[in-house]
């Protein structure tokens, strides 16, 4: 081994093991306990995954374990350039060198982040599982290999711990609300103060950085998030020969939030522009803008694939921030005074997508893969969303609900999809509940930011 590379990994296996754990803002995430398995924490990049790693090794030190017991090692140093994955191993001997109980009759815990690059690392991380007693933790997102790919490189031997932008429960607690995981029915006072909260929310998202700057900077900070995303994720990882193409379709992804796509319809529209780009290159691109986590398809609610692949898909940015940086409203949320009609009705949509967006990672946080309604009469149901116990549920959400005809038209969907999922669970979720009286029995209406503090989906 070069002797630069010993001395430095002996180096970070000292400070990996003594480093004091930094402040954090508490995570909610569901972390699978399998045995002989690795954890790859995965998501889009900025969303916290370094920092839910270390409120892991401070939850084990909580629990009993000592500091020293947790070795967290980031490969994202440029003196690391050019290491070989025969070389990792000097980091599990020089560990236990230190530390021999933990070899003895103890079980440590490595916390690997950005080790996707060093090359061939699996074949290390492997050993590991077969040869010692440890808990693993992968994380990492790179030009050279996603995030989630980490999980599939593993063969098996590695499950995935989503991370995404703060939730709205998340969101509160960083800025010091602690709410509590089963809230009391909130008084008035403190239903106002949630629902003034859940309006912020929605317009900054969930991205931990941007929590306390300004709508300009926190603007530009998105947008370099997006712009990092298409570079080193996608047109470097994959090397895409059609950056034009890529940036055409995350611009239509991005702004239409919550809008129908295909492939085919974007294909005509690149053509119309005289972009010359293949079909197929269009839906490799269009997996791997999700597989960079930006943006999440749900697919039409059908029996069989070929149905849910011929039908449109709705696709969604991963948080709610993302929206404004091409939807034109420029962040602008709940409309005051007197505003133009038209653009009193384009923010409320606006708000109305974000509301959505938000409703749809409250399902990913939960593990749960929703599909959308279309009733034969030709309404559409937001979600339609299966709980593992078998429990179903169909759900609008909509932001304003003071119009009639918007009323009339959500439940009518509900109510045709009810004939279609009878055992399923109808319910209209909004910003504003006190509008809808005198509403079908078999309809519920949910305050928009109970609910998404609520654990009961269904």
């Amino acid at each position: 081994m070069k002797g630069q590379y010993y001395n430095l990994l002996r180096e970070k296996v000292i400070e990996g093991t003594t480093t004091k754990v930094p402040d954090y803002t508490r995570r909610v995430i569901h972390l699978p306990r399998i045995p002989n398995k690795a954890v790859a924490v995965v998501g889009m990049r900025r969303t916290g995954k370094s920092t839910f790693l270390w409120q892991q090794i401070d939850e084990g030190i909580r629990s009993g374990r000592s500091r020293e017991g947790a070795l967290y090692l980031s490969f994202e140093d440029e003196r690391l350039a050019g290491l070989e994955a025969g070389e990792l191993g000097v980091i599990v001997e020089e560990y236990y060198r230190l530390y021999p109980r933990w070899r003895e009759d103890r079980r440590a815990a490595f916390f690997f982040d950005e080790i996707q690059l060093v090359e061939g690392w699996e074949r290390f991380v492997r050993r590991i599982l077969d040869s010692e007693t440890a808990d693993i933790f992968l994380s990492g997102s790179s030009a050279k290999l996603l995030s989630r790919e980490i999980a599939s490189s593993m063969r098996g031997r590695a499950v995935e711990a989503p991370v995404y932008p703060f939730s709205f429960r998340e969101y509160l607690n960083h800025r010091g609300r602690d709410i509590a995981a089963r809230p009391q029915a909130p008084s008035r006072i403190e239903r106002s103060r949630l629902d003034h909260e859940l309006l912020n929310y929605l317009e900054v998202g969930g991205f931990p950085e941007v929590q306390h700057l300004t709508p300009r900077d926190r603007l530009e900070v998105l947008k370099v998030y997006v712009d990092v995303v298409i570079l080193r994720d996608i047109i470097e990882r994959h090397r895409v020969t059609n950056p034009v193409a890529l940036r055409w379709m995350v611009r239509h992804l991005l702004s239409n939030p919550c809008g129908m796509f295909t492939v085919h319809r974007l294909f005509r529209d690149l053509r119309a522009q005289g972009i010359a780009v293949a079909k197929d290159t269009l839906h490799a691109i269009f997996g791997h803008v999700q597989d960079a986590f930006l943006v999440h398809a749900v697919p039409v609610a059908a029996r069989s694939e070929r149905q849910r692949l011929v039908n449109p898909r709705k696709v969604y940015p991963i948080d709610s921030g993302l929206i404004p940086i091409f939807s034109g409203t420029g962040g602008l949320s709940w409309p005051t005074g007197k505003p133009e009609r038209a653009r009193n009705i384009s923010i409320i949509a606006d708000l109305g997508h974000k509301l959505e967006t938000a409703v749809l990672m409250h399902f990913l946080r939960a593990g749960l893969e929703p599909a959308y309604v279309k009733t034969p009469g030709g309404y559409e149901v937001d979600f339609l969303v299966r709980n593992f116990d078998g429990r179903q549920a169909l759900i609008q959400v909509a932001a304003d609900l003071a119009a009639g005809e918007v009323r009339e038209r959500e439940v009518r969907a509900l109510l045709e999809a009810g004939d279609l999922y009878p055992s399923a669970r109808r319910l209209i979720i909004t910003l504003t509940p006190e509008i809808l009286i005198d509403l079908p029995a078999a309809i519920e209406v949910q305050r928009a930011s109970g609910w998404l503090l609520s654990e009961d989906i269904f």
